[in-house]
Formats: structure tokens, C-alpha cells, sequence
């Protein structure tokens, strides 16, 4: 039994069950080849490593560690910081809380637990804005509804 070696588009030759390509599909394969490089090249040089890095200063916290809500920093562009958040003038803040806190399922909007959840979220929120807040290089903090989060417990933003 003999056996041959293949390299680069011989390769496909073999799936194709073909013994040799035309020079269309060579040029094809080589610039889809190419077009897939530089999308590749093009993603690793717009990694913002700033974002990670702010995103692993929220995580050292210990308060917003415990919180059932995990703000992110989700872009640093030009000094500002967008951030998520299960709260906006979209979408109340009641029904996040219900999503982080169920024994909050059925309470009403003006009880005494919902209001005390409401003032944790927003004095758990302040502080993740004034940590990334008090960063050299932010100049400001823009909040962003975390719809996927919202989406990902059955809730979804018109």
C-alpha cells in the first residue's frame, strides 16, 4: 500500500474525491483563505484589553462579587464607559429585581422588601460606576440595559 502525503488545497482534493482542482476553486479556496486571515487579524488588533482589565477590578470587589448581578464594563470609548445594568428608564428595575431576588416573585412594588432590594441595587450600581469612574483614562459612565441578561431569564426589551 502506498502512501502520499497532502498539504495546503490536496487536501480537499481528497474530500472531493477529485485528483486535481480547477484553477477557479484553487483561486477561491486562496481567497477565502485570505478574507478569513485578515478576519482573524482584524478581531485580535480591536481586542480592548482596557475593558478586561475594568471588568477584572468590578470582579475583585467583594460587594459587587456577592451581588446576584454582575456589571460589566462593555466598551471604554474616548473616556467614556459603557456599563451594563439591569435597570433604565426602558425597563423597571422591579423585574430585575424578581429575576436576581425570587423569594421578590410576588411581593408588591411598594413593599418594604422591594423597596429596600431597589435601594441595594442602587447603591451596589453607584459603586461599580464610581469605581470604573475614578479610572485615569474615564471620563464619564454610560449605562446600557443588559438586555441578553434580561433575555436569558424570559424578559425581552422592546
Amino acid at each position: 500500500m502506498q502512501r502520499e502525503l497532502y498539504r495546503g488545497t490536496d487536501a480537499l482534493m481528497i474530500l472531493s474525491g477529485n485528483k486535481e482542482m480547477d484553477s477557479f476553486t484553487k483561486r477561491y479556496l486562496y481567497l477565502l483563505g485570505a478574507l478569513i486571515l485578515a478576519g482573524a487579524l482584524w478581531w485580535i488588533l480591536n481586542l480592548d484589553f482596557r475593558v478586561g482589565e475594568l471588568n477584572d477590578l468590578l470582579e475583585a470587589d467583594e460587594t459587587l462579587a456577592d451581588y446576584p448581578y454582575t456589571f460589566k464594563v462593555l466598551s471604554l470609548e474616548n473616556g467614556v464607559a459603557s456599563m451594563s445594568s439591569p435597570r433604565s428608564a426602558k425597563m423597571s428595575a422591579i423585574q430585575g429585581l424578581r429575576i436576581m431576588f425570587p423569594e421578590l416573585e410576588n411581593a408588591s412594588a411598594v413593599s418594604a422588601e422591594m423597596m429596600a432590594a431597589q435601594k441595594q441595587l442602587a447603591s451596589t450600581q453607584s459603586r461599580a460606576g464610581k469605581l470604573i469612574g475614578e479610572q485615569e483614562d474615564v471620563r464619564r459612565v454610560l449605562w446600557v440595559l443588559d438586555e441578553r441578561w434580561l433575555a436569558s431569564h424570559g424578559v425581552y426589551v422592546q
